[in-house]
C-alpha cells in the first residue's frame, strides 16, 4: 500500500469510511471527486490531498509522520523505501545507565555498516547517518533501541518510526526477531547466536579478541538486514488484510 492509497489521516475519515471510499472505487487520491462522503468531509479530504500532494513530491516523510496514525506507519514504507534506515543495536546491558552500546547496525538501500564504540560510533555520526533517513525501521526499537540511543548519545530522533514489532502483532506473528524470522522462512548466517552471545563477545574482543568483534558484527548484520525482508513480507500483508477491493 502506498501514500495514496490513504485517507485516515483526513480529520472525521476513519477506516470504515476509508473502505467505504475503496468499495465505491476512490482507492487513490486521483479517483477522489466528492461523491462518496458528505461535503465537509469532501472539503477535508480535498484539502488533506492538496497538501500531501507537494509534501510527497517533496519528498517529506516528516510530514506523513505527523499525519498518520503510529499504527499505521507502514503504509508509508512503499513511499520512502529507498530512504529507509533499518537500524539495530547491540549493548552490554539493558539499562542505558549502566550499559554501553557496543555496535550500531545501519542498512539502506542494500548496504550495510556497523558503526563500533571505541572506532566511529559517535554521537556526530549517528546524528548524520539518522538525519538522512525518511523512515527508520526497528523491530522493539520504541522501547530499546532508540531511547538508548538517545540517552546514551543526547540525542533526539525524530524521525518518522516504525517498529515492526507491532504490525507484526497485527498478523499473528508473535514472539522475537529471530523467532519471527523462522516463522516467515528468513534465514541467517548465525542462527546460534543471541543477545547474550552479543554481550559475551564484546568482553571477549574488549580482552584483545578481533574475531569476537567480527562475529558480533556478523550477527548485527543479520538483525539489521534481515528487516528489509520482514518488512516487505509485513506490510505486503498488511495490504491485503486492510485494503478493500472496488464493488463491481
Amino acid at each position: 500500500m502506498r501514500i495514496e492509497n490513504s485517507f485516515i489521516p483526513v480529520s472525521g475519515v476513519g477506516e470504515q469510511t476509508e473502505r467505504k471510499l475503496w468499495r465505491a472505487g476512490v482507492t487513490t487520491w486521483d479517483d477522489f471527486d466528492g461523491s462518496v462522503v458528505g461535503s465537509t468531509t469532501a472539503e477535508r479530504i480535498e484539502s488533506f490531498i492538496d497538501t500531501a500532494r507537494s509534501h510527497l513530491d517533496a519528498g517529506n516523510a516528516r510530514y506523513f509522520g505527523e499525519q498518520f496514525p503510529s499504527g499505521s506507519y507502514w503504509r508509508l514504507y512503499e513511499n520512502f523505501a529507498e530512504e529507509t534506515c533499518f537500524l539495530d543495536i547491540e549493548t552490554t546491558g539493558l539499562d542505558h545507565t549502566h550499559n554501553d552500546v557496543t555496535v550500531v547496525g545501519l542498512h539502506r538501500g542494500g548496504d550495510t555498516e556497523a558503526l563500533v564504540q571505541g572506532r566511529d560510533l559517535t554521537r556526530e555520526r549517528l546524528a548524520a547517518e539518522l538525519s538522512d533517513a525518511a523512515l527508520l525501521v526497528t523491530f522493539n526499537g520504541k522501547r530499546f533501541d532508540v531511547p538508548f540511543l538517545e540517552q546514551s548519545f543526547d540525542l533526539d530522533i525524530d524521525v518518522p518510526h516504525l517498529d515492526l514489532m507491532y504490525p507484526c502483532r497485527q498478523i499473528g506473528l508473535d514472539g522475537g526477531l529471530k523467532e519471527i524470522e523462522q516463522a516467515v522462512g528468513i534465514d541467517r548466517d548465525r542462527p546460534d547466536l543471541s543477545g547474550r552471545d552479543a554481550v559475551r563477545l564484546w568482553r571477549e574482543y574488549e580482552r584483545g579478541d578481533e574475531d569476537a568483534l567480527e562475529t558480533l558484527v556478523s550477527y548485527n548484520r543479520d538483525d539489521t538486514a534481515n528487516m528489509e525482508r520482514l518488512v516487505d513480507i509485513v506490510t505486503h500483508r498488511l495490504h491485503k488484510d486492510v485494503f478493500v477491493t472496488p464493488e463491481q
